[in-house]
């Protein structure tokens, strides 16, 4: 206890240089416990872009890349998936829901998807969220369409705007002759659904009517009202989100899926997927925390150099002390526990700057990127690096402590010359 009682009050007589030493740590825990919780929460909201989905399907390729352009809307298919066949799979008994996709046409650089209304009800983000509409409502006449959070910002548009869908990606060809009426536009979600132009697959059949080879057909304008009359049944389809009756068919219906003998098809695991496409982008996480964790190392070595600087001022009040009788050991201790308790400051010091600035940002990172970092208690690595930073500092103390240790009383008695 008088150890602790000297540590104390030593470190209360330097309030000033102790002071920046604990802020310094403070922010560098700040910073790294920081940067952990935006990858963390990275990590869950990449994962949690699509939920409650049991399987994707679509034209054999590789997983990665169906799940790329059916989900995250980058790069194309390789192939469609004939009507027959999506109808084959909607109508085995193990299949509860589906949901079918259409893409290659373009808004503006935003995908647009054709899909059905059912989209709308099963498809899931962040463990289960469902689709919002912000504005307006979901589309009803043939040629409505509801626009991601991204697409209404971006654009400036508002309910009952006009947007006229260009034929392919990056294309000068424009469907301008049946342009669509903006019913709706969704709430922010942080998934490729804010940067997407969602319209009905009958109105991606409307539109390319009077089209074929990827071009217009010359002389040829089939008026609107003719069009409404037709069947617009599609004929293929890009991917398909499906559903199960039950978990334990999953495996099951992917393995018919995937030896399915009309057609070439590949169903992959929406999950597994991303475990894939994740270890491919999230190489960069450990470089970021790899530079976060060297702020932390500077800030321990800073209070090393501190320390060293100090312990040159100090030398007389080592002398005294080893003059009433403290032994060398003592002084050890108590530069050890200063910096062990100046590393407790200062990391505690870190947590609750980095939950206040949670409670401040959240909501403003959630809205602006749809990405969520939640507020709870510190997880077991937050505590582990809590842990880290005091034995560290601990450690780091023993330097400029042994070099106290090693100082005779007659050093400190000496005047400065």
């Amino acid at each position: 206890m008088l150890i602790l009682r000297l540590a104390i009050a030593s470190l209360f007589a330097r309030a000033l240089t102790v002071g920046m030493t604990t802020l310094a740590i403070a922010l560098s825990v700040a910073l790294f416990l920081g940067v952990e919780k935006i990858r963390t929460g990275a990590k869950a909201s990449f994962a949690d872009t699509i939920s409650g989905t049991d399987l994707i399907v679509g034209a054999r390729s590789g997983s990665v890349q169906l799940l790329l352009y059916s989900v995250f809307r980058i790069g194309n298919a390789t192939n469609n998936v004939t009507w027959e066949s999506y109808q084959d799979i909607a109508a085995r008994p193990d299949v509860e829901w589906i949901v079918p996709i259409s893409l290659g046409d373009s808004h503006r650089q935003f995908r647009v998807m054709g899909t059905s209304v059912a989209f709308f009800d099963h498809y899931k983000y962040r463990q289960g969220r469902d689709l919002a509409v912000a504005e307006g409502a979901i589309m009803s006449d043939l040629f409505d369409a509801v626009i991601g959070a991204d697409v209404a910002k971006t654009l400036n548009y508002s309910i009952n705007d006009p947007i006229i869908v260009a034929h392919g990606i990056a294309s000068f060809k424009e469907h301008d002759d049946q342009p669509f009426r903006i019913s709706g536009i969704l709430e922010k979600t942080g998934t490729p659904v804010d940067r997407t132009v969602i319209v009905s697959m009958e109105a991606i059949e409307a539109i390319h009517v009077d089209w074929q080879g990827g071009g217009r057909i010359p002389g040829q304008s089939t008026p609107v009202e003719q069009i409404r009359q037709m069947d617009l049944t599609p004929k293929a389809v890009t991917a398909a989100l499906v559903g199960v009756e039950s978990p334990l068919q999953t495996f099951s219906l992917q393995r018919a899926i995937n030896n399915y003998p009309e057609e070439p098809l590949l169903a992959v695991l929406p999950g597994v997927a991303l475990q894939e496409l994740w270890a491919i982008v999230g190489v960069a996480e450990t470089a970021l925390l790899a530079v976060s964790g060297m702020v932390v190392v500077t800030a321990l070595i800073g209070m090393m150099a501190t320390m060293f600087s100090a312990l040159n001022e100090r030398r007389r009040e080592m002398a005294i002390f080893r003059a009433m009788g403290a032994r060398p050991n003592m002084i050890l201790s108590m530069l050890v526990l200063e910096a062990a308790l100046t590393a407790t400051f200062g990391a505690l010091l870190g947590l609750s700057l980095l939950y206040l600035g949670l409670v401040i940002a959240q909501p403003i990172i959630d809205s602006a990127y749809g990405l969520w970092l939640p507020i709870e208690f510190p997880s077991t690595r937050e505590l582990a690096v809590f842990l880290g930073v005091v034995v560290a500092g601990a450690i780091v103390s023993l330097v400029p402590a042994l070099r106290a240790y090693r100082l005779s009383l007659a050093d400190g008695m000496l005047p400065k010359t």
